[in-house]
């Protein structure tokens, strides 16, 4: 087996705040039958430490920006680990960013240059006999790693994947010694940015090979409505640019073995079951149109302000929805007054893993209408378990939903519904071509039918990463 060493801020089932942390964790098990051994290294916070069990000490140093670190290797629900337990850069309340008055840490630089240079110092020393021949980096909290390899003199082979664009770790030029960064470098062909020193940028210029989450997602960046100011960066390096779509595990997300639903789909009749048990446990009344779900950050990316104002469309012609989520205050406070004004709307702010599960299993539909989207997870799991996905037309949603036209639907292969514009009218429009697809029973069943048999897995993505891994490793 081939070696490689992913770096990520965060992995499932350790730690998860999005989409990235599911990625990172289903990586190995994908990448496996390709050839490749996959190691994750990850920070050290409390919750990850906690869940480790028997760990073997493989590196320590008494400073490692700032103060004492060790690695830790342990193996975690079959997930082999690098374990960076860095106390003073780790072990914090608050979320694994965010500081508990709801701002950035204020040495998030510091924090994950570290996990950078500690991936860098692995791929170049090699750590208890063990060097990778790949660096897999994800997201702007891995990228410095480049830069520190090549002042170590490394020569494994580095792909960035980009996940979501927006987030570009920055940090103030006086920070550069501090961050054990090259001078030569902050200039505008290396990590400067507006005077600014910018990770993500970092990345880019430096890695041997970029990837973001999806084919639309990867053409997109190059656009300056998408590349969030980096779109001249991405553009440059396009031809080491390119689009992978995520899968989902799908022994996780599995509706006829799912236990965190009370029924299961393999009765046959598991899903009307469940959506009974999902209009119970919402307290939604029953009615002639789609069940309707989101499970999302209420985000102006995630496109909910929109949702809430297309909303009459859907409860106008006798369409319930169940909303699962938080985020921006002013829109959690929008939808709670949604939800307080019409018996068809039910929300509920927060997250919880399991009831998730039973929302896309009772579900007729879940609703996704994100400005942007780099792949999207929910439209998979609705996918799964015949939610039938009515999407934005961007990124990922437009790669992994086949919409219900008048040719896809005479062909029979449509799985969802996609709109465009991305405006509160074209949503609309979308909704009540839901409702009078849902009217039509037999091309209902047959919608949802092929959202089920889509396939949503790994087996294509961690064949075209291993295309990857293999052309860095001929380096």
């Amino acid at each position: 087996m081939r070696q490689a060493l992913s770096v990520a801020s965060e992995c499932v089932p350790l730690v998860k705040t999005g989409g990235l942390a599911d990625v990172v964790g289903a990586l190995p098990a994908a990448l496996k039958p390709e050839g490749w051994a996959l190691r994750t290294l990850l920070p050290g916070y409390p919750m990850v430490l906690r869940a480790l069990g028997k760990t073997k000490p493989v590196w320590a140093t008494k400073d490692l920006f700032g103060g004492a670190a060790q690695l830790l290797a342990a193996n975690v629900a079959g997930l082999d680990l690098l374990i960076l337990d860095a106390p003073h850069l780790y072990d914090r309340d608050g979320s694994i960013y965010l500081a508990p008055n709801g701002q950035d840490y204020p040495d998030n630089p510091e924090r994950f240059a570290a996990l950078s240079w500690v991936a860098a110092h692995i791929a170049t020393k090699g750590v208890a006999g063990w060097t990778p021949e790949v660096l897999h980096l994800h997201d702007w909290q891995s990228a410095l790693t480049p830069w520190y390899l090549r002042e170590m003199g490394g020569t494994a082979g580095t792909l960035l994947t980009i996940h979501n664009v927006a987030f570009h770790g920055i940090a103030p030029a006086a920070r550069l010694n501090a961050l054990r960064l090259p001078p030569d470098g902050f200039n505008s062909d290396g990590f400067e940015y507006w005077g600014q020193i910018n990770m993500l940028k970092a990345g880019i210029v430096a890695a041997d090979k970029i990837s973001t989450v999806s084919p639309t997602y990867a053409r997109e960046l190059t656009t300056p409505e998408f590349g969030m100011g980096l779109e001249g960066v991405l553009a440059a390096r396009q031809g080491d640019l390119s689009g992978v779509l995520n899968g989902i595990d799908t022994e996780v997300w599995n509706p006829e073995t799912d236990t965190a639903i009370k029924t299961h789909f393999k009765t046959g009749r598991g899903k009307a079951k469940s959506k009974a048990q999902l209009e119970q446990e919402f307290d939604l009344p029953a009615a002639d149109g789609p069940l309707c779900v989101v499970v999302s950050r209420l985000t102006a990316q995630k496109g909910l302000d929109l949702l809430l104002e297309a909303l009459p469309a859907l409860v106008d012609r006798g369409g319930r929805l169940a909303l699962l989520g938080s985020g921006d205050r002013e829109l959690e406070n929008a939808w709670l007054r949604a939800s307080d004004a019409h018996p068809f709307v039910s929300v509920r702010i927060g997250y919880d893993e399991d009831l998730s599960h039973r929302m896309f299993a009772g579900a007729d539909a879940v609703l996704v209408p994100s400005r942007f989207e780099p792949c999207g997870l929910t439209q998979l799991y609705g996918l799964r378990y015949g939610a039938v996905p009515v999407v934005a037309l961007t990124g990922g949603l437009a790669d992994t939903v086949i919409p219900a036209n008048t040719a896809a639907l005479k062909a029979g292969v449509a799985t969802g519904l996609q709109f465009h514009p991305i405006t509160t009218d074209a949503m609309a429009h979308s909704l009540i071509q839901l409702c009078q697809l849902f009217a039509d029973k037999p091309a209902w069943t047959r919608l949802q039918s092929n959202a089920m048999k889509h396939p949503v897995g790994w087996e294509t993505s961690a064949h075209a990463y291993a295309e990857i891994y293999d052309g860095l490793n001929r380096q």
